[in-house]
C-alpha cells in the first residue's frame, strides 16, 4: 500500500528539509507518493509538483501584500484539491503563515496534520499557539527546548534533531576548503554575512563594510569572504563595496558542489564570522566558528513587528540562535544602536584573534552540534507514516 501525503515546503530551506523527509519515507515499508507545493529537491525525490515553491515566496510584509492575489489563487487550488481528494496526511513545512491556515482547513476535514519546524512563538507571538494546538496533529521540533513548550499546551511532539547538525561536519575541514578556494592556508580570515534581503544589505553592509576597514588598519592581510545568494543581493553589496572600499574582498556564488550554498564555503574557510540574526548564526556555530552577532530595523519595521507581535522585543534575552540554545551570550550581539562600525570591529578582533575565546567557543559549539545531531529524516518519517496510517484507516 502507498501512502498518500500531501507537502507543502515554502522556500530553498523547506525545500531541503522537505527532500530529505522524503527520503526517509522512501527508506520505510509503507513508501508515499508526496504531492504539493515544493521545491528542486523534492522534484529530485519524485514529488508530484502542483506548484513551484516560488509561488509562496515573499520578503517582507511590503511584498507580501503585493503578492496576495498569487498567494490565494495558490493556497484555494490545493485546499480545492485536498479537499475532493483528501490525502492520508498532510505534512506543513515551515512557512507558517500558509500551513496554519491550510493545516487547520484539513483538519477539521479529518486529515492528520503534521508541522515540521516549529515557529519561534518562544521568542515572538505565543498567542500562536492557540492556532497550532487546533491546526497540527502533530508537531515535528528542531530544538530540544521546544518539546517542553508544546507539551505544555497539549500539543503532540517529537524533537528531530536539527538537519543542518546532520549534513555540517563535526569537523570542518578549514585546510580543504581552502586549498578548494584558492586561498592561503594561513591567512586570516572573516567572513562577512550581512543577510539575505535587500533590506538587510541596505542597513548591515555599509556597517559592516566600515568595520572591515577598521579591522584592515590593524591587520592589512586580513582576507575576507562574502556569500551571496543571488545576482541581485550581489549587485546591492556590490554598490555598497564602492562607496567604502576594502581591499582582499572575494565575493561568493553557489558552491561548485551540489546543495552546497555559498555560505557554507565561507564558514568553513573563515577563522570568524561577523553574521547577521537568523539561520546562518546555527550554521555558523556547527561550523564551531567564533562569531558576532548584528541586526539592525529600520524604524518603520520596528513599529509593524510591534504592531503585528503585540510586543516591543522578544520573548527571550537573545536573538541569535547559539545563544538561544545555550541559554546565555556566548557570542556578542550588537543590535541597532550599538550596531556601530567601530564596535562591530572591536567585537570581531577578538573573534578572529583572541585564542583562549575561540577555545571556549569551539568547544561549546562541539556540544551544541552533538545535541542537535539526530537522525531527522528517520524520525519525522517514523511520525509522519504513523498519522497516515491513521488517516488511511479513517
Amino acid at each position: 500500500m502507498s501512502l498518500n501525503i500531501g507537502m507543502v515546503a515554502g522556500e530553498p530551506s523547506g525545500d531541503l528539509l522537505a527532500a530529505r523527509v522524503m527520503r526517509g519515507i522512501a527508506a520505510g515499508a509503507e513508501p508515499g507518493r508526496c504531492q504539493g507545493i515544493g521545491g528542486p529537491a523534492m522534484l529530485e525525490q519524485g514529488f508530484e509538483m502542483w506548484h513551484p515553491m516560488s509561488a509562496l515566496s515573499v520578503f517582507g510584509y511590503v511584498d507580501a501584500l503585493k503578492s496576495l492575489p498569487r498567494l490565494m489563487h495558490t493556497y484555494l487550488d490545493v485546499k480545492r484539491r485536498w479537499m475532493r481528494h483528501a490525502p492520508d496526511v498532510f505534512v506543513g513545512v515551515d512557512a507558517p503563515d500558509f500551513n496554519l491556515r491550510l493545516e487547520l482547513q484539513l483538519r477539521q476535514a479529518g486529515v492528520p496534520t503534521v508541522h515540521f519546524v516549529g515557529p519561534s512563538i518562544w521568542a515572538w507571538r505565543y498567542e500562536r499557539i492557540h492556532k497550532i494546538r487546533a491546526a497540527v496533529s502533530h508537531m515535528l521540533v528542531l530544538f530540544p527546548f521546544e518539546v517542553a513548550i508544546y507539551e505544555k499546551e497539549g500539543v503532540p511532539v517529537t524533537y528531530v534533531g536539527h538537519p543542518l547538525a546532520e549534513i555540517i561536519p563535526m569537523q570542518p575541514d578549514r585546510a580543504g576548503v581552502r586549498a578548494r578556494l584558492g586561498l592561503d592556508p594561513g591567512a586570516r580570515i572573516l567572513a562577512l554575512m550581512p543577510g539575505s534581503r535587500a533590506s538587510e544589505i541596505k542597513l548591515l553592509a555599509p556597517r559592516f563594510l566600515q568595520a572591515v576597514q577598521r579591522l584592515q588598519v590593524q591587520d592589512p592581510a586580513l582576507q575576507v569572504l562574502v556569500p551571496m545568494v543571488n545576482a541581485q543581493r550581489r549587485d546591492e553589496f556590490q554598490a555598497w563595496v564602492r562607496q567604502y572600499p576594502v581591499a582582499n574582498l572575494r565575493m561568493l556564488e553557489q558552491s561548485s558542489l551540489a546543495h552546497r550554498p555559498a555560505s557554507w564555503d565561507a564558514l568553513e574557510a573563515a577563522d570568524a564570522v561577523l553574521v547577521a540574526s537568523g539561520t546562518a548564526t546555527l550554521e555558523a556555530a556547527l561550523f564551531k566558528r567564533p562569531m558576532v552577532i548584528s541586526y539592525v530595523l529600520s524604524p518603520a519595521m520596528r513599529r509593524l513587528m510591534a504592531w503585528k507581535s503585540g510586543q516591543k522585543g522578544p520573548l527571550v534575552p537573545w536573538v541569535g540562535l547559539p545563544n538561544v540554545l545555550l541559554n546565555d551570550f556566548a557570542v556578542p550581539e550588537l543590535l541597532q544602536d550599538d550596531a556601530t562600525p567601530e564596535k562591530l570591529a572591536q567585537a570581531s578582533w577578538k573573534a578572529l584573534t583572541d585564542a583562549e575565546h575561540t577555545a571556549g567557543i569551539t568547544k561549546r559549539f562541539t556540544q551544541l552540534h552533538e545535541t542537535l545531531w539526530r537522525d531527522t529524516p528517520a524520525l519525522a518519517a517514523q511520525v509522519i507514516i504513523s498519522q497516515a496510517r491513521q488517516g488511511a484507516a479513517r
